[in-house]
C-alpha cells in the first residue's frame, strides 16, 4: 500500500466515524424521523456523495449506528459478566449491566424505540439474537447443565428473560426517575431467583 493509499483510506475511515457519529447524536436527539441526510451531512461536514460512499441511504445509516449502540451495550453486559467468576454471578452482573447501560436516553432511543420501528421487527429481532440473546443464551444453558437452573427449554426463557429486559429498559428510561433501578432490579433479580434449582 502506498503512502496516498493509505491515506485516502484513513480519511474514508475518518468520513464514515463522522457520519456515525453525527448520525447517533442527531438520531438520538430527533428520533429517526426527525432527521434527514442534508442535517447528518452537514452536522460531519462532508458531501452527500461522501455519504452515499458509504451508506446507501438513511436507513442503512441508522442500521449501522443501531449496530455501533448494540455492540457497545453487549461491550457492557461482557466486562460486567467477566468481571465476576462466579456463573450465577455472571448472568446476574449482565443482566444489571444491560439495564443500567438501556436507560442512557440515546441507547433506548435508537436500540429500543426506533430500532425496531425502523428495521422491523424480524430485522432488528435478528440483530439482537446475533449479539445479547445468543450471550443470555449460552449462560442458560450453561447453568442449566451444572444445575444451577431448574432443567428446562432455555431457548424459550432466553426469549422471555430478554422481552423482560427490553420492556424493562424501556419503562426505566422512560420513568425519569432514576431510582426505579433499583426498584426494577429487585423484581427481575427475584424473578431469576426464582428459576434456581432448589
Amino acid at each position: 500500500m502506498t503512502a496516498e493509499t493509505g491515506s485516502r483510506a484513513r480519511q474514508r475511515e475518518r468520513t464514515r466515524r463522522a457520519l456515525l457519529r453525527e448520525g447517533r447524536r442527531l438520531f438520538a436527539e430527533h428520533g429517526y424521523g426527525g432527521v434527514g441526510l442534508s442535517g447528518v451531512v452537514a452536522a460531519a461536514d462532508v458531501t452527500k456523495g461522501a455519504l452515499y460512499h458509504h451508506f446507501e441511504g438513511k436507513p442503512d445509516l441508522f442500521r449501522a449506528v443501531l449496530e455501533e449502540v448494540q455492540g457497545e451495550v453487549a461491550d457492557a453486559v461482557a466486562a460486567a459478566a467477566d468481571a465476576r467468576r462466579d456463573p450465577w454471578d455472571q448472568l446476574t452482573a449482565g443482566c444489571r449491566a444491560f439495564l443500567t447501560a438501556s436507560t442512557a436516553p440515546d441507547v433506548r432511543r435508537i436500540m429500543l424505540v426506533d430500532g425496531p420501528a425502523v428495521l422491523g421487527w424480524s430485522t432488528w429481532r435478528s440483530l439482537d439474537e446475533a449479539g445479547a440473546a445468543r450471550h443470555l443464551r449460552e449462560a442458560l444453558t450453561g447453568l442449566v447443565r451444572a444445575g444451577v437452573l431448574r432443567p428446562q427449554p432455555v431457548p424459550p426463557l432466553a426469549h422471555l428473560l430478554s422481552g423482560a429486559m427490553n420492556e424493562a429498559a424501556l419503562w426505566l428510561a422512560g420513568s425519569g426517575d432514576p431510582g426505579d433501578l433499583d426498584d426494577v432490579w429487585a423484581a427481575f433479580s427475584g424473578m431469576l431467583e426464582s428459576l434456581r434449582s432448589p
